[in-house]
């Protein structure tokens, strides 16, 4: 019987592949991992068997994998060295424990060097590092999460501000949400045709930031407007409004539950076009059309990023 590993069950994406993948595998092919026990309590008297995971020892992540074919990496909540070398572990450790397939959820054109963000560094390095462990694997790379931009949006109208500044300019992106891709990264671990694979998780249309305020607007009554900046420009509106620029940042006083140097940076990329990747694997995958962004803005507090669950 193949047992699969969902790592991160403790977080948000991961606590929705948790969810979404109950439906499609039985759950005596499930292992579920946290950093700490208690978080998994409630999926062991559900019947699951779960694990801690630290993903600071490699040794101790192959004894978590052990046993298991397939393996979930979902992408670390912190950008730089630190994740680098917690998914270089994570992949020494799937080589290991004998895993036969990494399922890893990167980003949209992650394989392309010229990408600017800051984020892609840590993705097209995980990439390569899959590629050459001689594992199989099928990498998800999302674009952009939706709900990064409704929860600004809904900021910005509780604030009573009448504009919301990013660094876009007219670069389009196919905005997905955070739900989809969790359930596309269930389908994965279900999936057994594919091998080797790298997919495009895209949303349902190209939209550049503007139209994508109209789509908000129409579905909230609302009229919040588009201010286009530089990328100086941006970072010095985030500073003053306390967010901050990395993960290792305070988050207690931020408005906005991510970094300033990734949205800038991502910015930067949809601006320059990178994330405008017109394939979209998302409906061969999942057997059905991801959800539309007016989905999302008329059943807006469903679709909101929710709290930071960064785990050292």
């Amino acid at each position: 019987m193949e047992k699969i590993v969902v790592n991160g069950v403790d977080g948000n994406f991961g606590g929705m592949v948790a969810q979404y993948v109950q439906k499609l595998v039985p759950k005596e092919q499930l292992i579920f991992t946290a950093p700490k026990e208690e978080k998994l309590q409630q999926f062991e008297q559900d019947g699951i068997e779960c694990r801690v995971a630290d993903f600071n020892s490699t040794e101790k992540l192959a004894a978590a994998f052990k046993g298991a074919q397939k393996v979930l990496l979902i992408s670390m909540p912190f950008v730089g060295g630190k994740r680098r070398q917690a998914h270089k572990n994570a992949v020494t450790a799937c080589v290991n424990a004998g895993i036969s397939q990494i399922v890893y959820t990167s980003v949209l054109s992650a394989g392309n060097p010229l990408n600017p963000s800051v984020e892609n560094v840590d993705h097209g390095y995980t990439e390569a590092l899959i590629q050459n462990s001689g594992l199989d694997y099928i990498l998800l790379r999302n674009s952009l999460f939706a709900e990064a931009f409704t929860s600004d949006y809904k900021r910005a109208v509780e604030a009573g501000e009448k504009t919301i500044e990013k660094n876009m300019g007219n670069g389009r992106v196919w905005f997905i949400s955070r739900k989809d891709a969790a359930f596309a990264a269930a389908c994965a671990l279900a999936n057994h045709l594919l091998h080797r694979e790298a997919l495009n998780i895209n949303g349902r249309e190209p939209l550049s930031y503007g139209e994508f305020l109209k789509i908000g607007n129409k579905a909230t009554n609302h009229n919040i407007s588009y201010t286009r900046k530089t990328d100086a420009e941006l970072y010095e509106y985030f500073d003053s409004i306390g967010v901050p620029r990395d993960t290792d940042g305070d988050f207690s006083k931020s408005p906005i539950k991510a970094t300033s140097e990734g949205m800038v940076t991502f910015g930067t990329t949809v601006r320059q076009g990178y994330l405008d990747v017109p394939v979209s694997d998302f409906s061969s995958l999942c057997g059905r059309l991801p959800i539309s962004v007016e989905e999302m803005f008329e059943d807006l507090n469903n679709y909101l990023l929710g709290e930071r669950h960064p785990t050292e």
